[in-house]
């Protein structure tokens, strides 16, 4: 089988996020998407995450009736800071029969050369890139970590740049701050997962 592994705090998963993954599970040669959770991106700050289990459950309630689409807490259980390559090893070794992919935004992939072990990644797997519309926040975030323009990977043979899949200028960090200040998020998040949210009092 297989399987396009789409890495994310989903802090909190929103429409976004959906489409993407909906998009390479139905629009690609991918049979499965599988989505999973990161307790700890060595790029981004914890201080700001639900906890852990949460944001599992949340996923858990965005996609329950897609049978192509499945939460993972694969990285709950490995070391931290959680790095893709580590997680990716654990995962050919426990699902030998899968053959794993990686999805991200063209965001990453203009980063990828910060990636621990990224010389592995490129070799070893094909990679499913999606278009972004950066916000001005993510802009900033992508310049703090660095853009090397003489690492051209989309020129590679294993990366499947994905220009028709849809692009949604949302972000989990709006849909927080959104919320803090009382802001209807309704048609942002499916109705499980604002539920969900609005009656553990989130993000508040």
């Amino acid at each position: 089988m297989k399987v396009g592994l789409y890495f994310g705090t989903f802090n909190p998963i929103h429409v976004g996020h959906l489409v993407i993954a909906n998009y390479m599970a139905d629009f690609t040669d991918l049979d499965q998407v599988w989505l999973i959770v990161s307790p700890q991106n060595p790029l981004k700050i914890k201080s700001s995450l639900l906890p852990d289990y949460h944001r599992l459950a949340i996923v858990k309630e965005a996609i329950e009736n897609n049978p192509k689409l499945r939460a993972s807490d694969i990285e709950f259980h490995l070391s931290k800071p959680s790095y893709t390559s580590t997680t990716l090893a654990y995962l050919k070794e426990k699902y030998p029969e899968n053959e794993f992919s990686l999805i991200m935004g063209e965001d990453n992939l203009r980063t990828l050369h910060k990636w621990y072990n990224y010389e592995i990644l490129l070799k070893n797997y094909t990679f499913y890139v999606y278009p972004r519309v950066l916000t001005m926040q993510e802009e900033q975030e992508v310049v703090a970590i660095g853009f090397n323009s003489k690492n051209n990977f989309s020129e590679l043979e294993n990366i499947k740049i994905c220009n028709e899949a849809p692009v949604m200028k949302v972000s989990a960090s709006f849909i927080r701050q959104a919320i803090k200040e009382g802001k209807d998020v309704r048609y942002l998040l499916t109705e499980p997962v604002r539920k969900y949210i609005e009656e553990m009092n989130f993000y508040k």
